[in-house]
């Protein structure tokens, strides 16, 4: 079996889902659901040291937050932004996802990008 190399952190259940959608490659898609302590959050960088790690959570306070506290414990994850006029990963358009994606250079299927 191909280990996954790649991992997205997202907030919620719904990013997942629409996230899940759109990735044709093999990537591990973390739920936060919404703030993550301390010691699940070391946990989590523990797990995660060794792949490429993409936090991509919601234009709004709550997910700014949580962007702040991967900065601090895990410095080199990288971040991904949706627009802020869609504030919620789960419901930005596709298209807009699997660009922000694909920018990212995680593969996402080609009809999304249309």
């Amino acid at each position: 079996m191909m280990e996954v190399e790649k991992v997205i952190i997202v907030e919620g259940r719904s990013d997942k889902k629409q996230i899940e959608m759109l990735i044709k490659e093999p990537v591990e898609i973390l739920c936060t659901n919404g703030t993550i302590s301390l010691a699940k959050l070391d946990e989590l960088v523990d797990t995660l040291y060794d792949k490429d790690v993409y936090v991509l959570v919601d234009a709004d306070e709550a997910g700014e937050k949580l962007r702040k506290q991967f900065r601090k414990e895990f410095p080199q994850a990288e971040h991904l932004y949706i627009d802020k006029s869609y504030r919620e990963v789960a419901t930005a358009p596709k298209q807009h996802l699997a660009s922000v994606l694909l920018g990212a250079d995680i593969d996402v299927y080609t009809e999304y990008l249309r």
